[in-house]
């Protein structure tokens, strides 16, 4: 059997021939010399330029290097879809929830965080969202460059970017999301045409919002995915482990996505130890399984990933899994980075292996 893994458009690879390739969320730890990380552990809405030790002149080839290490990271840790590491980014939000027009970033709004509570400053909407120009295709054209791997670039999607904003002139949430996913869509085209083969949206706030997700969501997902090539994939999660400690055992909105036009559907499992029987709703999507946890520093065994794939497998045909952290990475420490995604490729092996006799 072949993995859901795409061959690249320009041939450069192969198509990958084994079962659960593995990938990783999206982010990996910025280097302490490139970051200051008592801010970077915040999770701004807003540009916060000031986490960067780097001055502005030279804050780009910074990011380039350091790009390069969370690739080569990767590749060394035997990840077969890798990305960019997010490493030129402040938060998975911001780098491009900023840019949009219609949204003033110099005077921000306020919403409540996923759990209510606290209120923190996010963009507030003043006029129409419209997208200017490509944010990350750079980024994307950059990591196509420096691997032969299968890539991934991720973006923020629009139900997330609406919840993530303070509405001072639509009035009405659907509506300014359905303008949310037309830039996302315009943004997932510049960065298709680089030659990246997954992109993926994440939408962490369908799990916090799932009533106004039923009415609105999907609606929003399917078309910032209208018309875009090549493998789809979208991430859910109850939101960083170093902020989330206590998480649901179940998802408030994920059955649904059933009838989404995404082909990927990623979530979280090995902190939440959630229920694998909502597997069985999503029988026509690949799943990107949570088998990381990022709750503790504690590396995983190969044995102990491998054990988290096969407790999947009577839900998920083994062709439709690929084995992920459970979220992003960027507040472990590298090295404990690193060690997870070695075990987490040598326990795929393992199950690969055991299921070839």
């Amino acid at each position: 059997m072949r993995s859901a893994v795409m061959c690249r458009e320009q041939g450069s690879a192969a198509l990958m021939p084994h079962l659960f390739p593995t990938t990783v969320v999206g982010s990996y730890p910025q280097p302490d010399w490139l970051v200051d990380h008592e801010y970077a552990n915040r999770i701004p809405r807003i540009r916060a330029p000031h986490i960067w030790r780097v001055p502005e002149p030279f804050r780009e080839a910074a990011q380039d290097d350091a790009t390069r290490l969370a690739i080569r990271d990767m590749e060394r840790a035997g990840i077969d879809i890798v990305t960019d590491g997010e490493i030129r980014r402040e938060s998975y939000s911001n780098r491009f929830a900023v840019t949009l027009e219609g949204v003033d970033v110099e005077h921000p709004g306020e919403v409540a965080g996923r759990a209510g509570g606290m209120k923190m400053p996010v963009p507030r909407v003043v006029g129409k969202i419209r997208w200017r120009g490509p944010v990350e295709a750079r980024d994307a054209a950059f990591l196509r460059a420096e691997t032969d791997r299968a890539t991934k670039i991720t973006l923020p999607g629009p139900f997330t970017l609406a919840q993530q904003a303070q509405d001072d002139f639509y009035g009405d949430d659907e509506e300014m999301a359905m303008d949310y996913a037309v830039a996302v869509n315009q943004e997932l085209k510049a960065i298709k045409a680089t030659g990246i083969d997954v992109v993926q949206l994440d939408e962490p706030w369908l799990q916090a919002r799932p009533q106004q997700a039923a009415r609105y969501g999907i609606r929003a997902i399917d078309r910032a995915l209208d018309g875009i090539p090549g493998a789809t994939a979208l991430h859910l999660c109850f939101g960083y482990a170093h902020v989330v400690t206590n998480k649901p055992a179940g998802y408030a909105f994920l059955p649904q996505l059933s009838d989404c036009s995404v082909q990927q559907i990623s979530i979280e499992a090995a902190q939440p130890r959630i229920d694998y029987g909502v597997l069985r709703e999503l029988s026509r999507k690949t799943i990107i399984l949570g088998v990381i946890d990022l709750a503790s520093h504690k590396v995983e065994t190969a044995a102990e990933v491998a054990a988290r794939i096969e407790k999947a497998l009577p839900y998920v045909d083994a062709a439709r899994l690929v084995p992920a952290p459970d979220c992003g990475m960027k507040y472990l420490p590298r090295d404990v980075a690193f060690g997870k995604l070695k075990a987490m490729s040598e326990g795929a092996a393992i199950v690969r292996k055991k299921l070839a006799g």
